[in-house]
């Protein structure tokens, strides 16, 4: 393990599963089923990694409240129970972690999935046991806040020097900074590479395979 980082913090969607098909799929089903408007592609690519509610806040910025909690409600049935987009984890990511785990890093998971989506999800790809912690955007601020991260320092007792994010987005990195933690990003994911490079990451890997080599490298 390096003598620099201790504690590596992934992000889920976009990072190491390939969830953004079924995404996009289930919020334009649940728009069509309130028939709204349907929002792009590219503008539900845009709000992937924050929060649901907030990702609908963003996406319907006139909605209320109340069509703000039935989009999320019709989202969530499509993506858990209906839709059966694959979302498979990105080649080599297995391996990448189990790598990671066995060099003694601790490993931990910072998502604006909810708690149950993200517990199907470890469980369906069987890493549920290779991480010590897990954030939910259910549970904490959503990102860009640090609330996620400062929870999974603090149950950890890791030092922020010591621990980076590791996402796909640009909320990703805010969040980092917010939190003091470095930041790596990860190219091949929601959003280009030069909205992440804006926010200054420590690096960018083109393939979560390049992973290890990285930190060997630069840690």
């Amino acid at each position: 393990m390096s003598n620099g980082l201790q504690l590596l913090i992934f992000d889920w969607d976009g990072t190491l599963m390939d969830s953004e098909a079924r995404i996009l799929a289930c919020m334009q089903a649940a728009a069509a089923d309130l028939g709204l408007d349907i929002p792009s592609d590219a503008a539900v690519r845009d709000i992937i990694g924050l929060g649901l509610s907030e990702a609908v806040q963003r996406l319907f910025p006139a909605a209320d409240p109340a069509l703000v909690a039935r989009l999320v409600s019709r989202y969530r049935h499509h993506y858990l129970y209906q839709d059966e987009t694959p979302t498979p984890l990105f080649s080599g990511a297995d391996t990448v972690l189990r790598e990671l785990a066995g060099r003694g890093y601790l490993l931990a998971v910072a998502t604006g999935k909810g708690r149950q989506g993200l517990e199907r999800a470890l469980q369906q790809a069987g890493l549920a046991k290779l991480f010590h912690a897990t954030r939910c955007a259910d549970e904490a601020f959503s990102k860009p806040h640090p609330e996620m991260l400062l929870q999974i320092l603090d149950e950890l007792g890791v030092a922020a020097e010591r621990a980076i994010m590791i996402g796909d987005t640009d909320y990703d990195m805010q969040m980092a900074g917010n939190a003091g933690v470095k930041a790596l990003a990860v190219g091949y994911g929601a959003h280009s590479r030069e909205r992440l490079l804006a926010h200054g990451p420590a690096g960018l890997i083109a393939d979560i395979n390049e992973l290890v080599d990285w930190l060997d490298c630069c840690y």
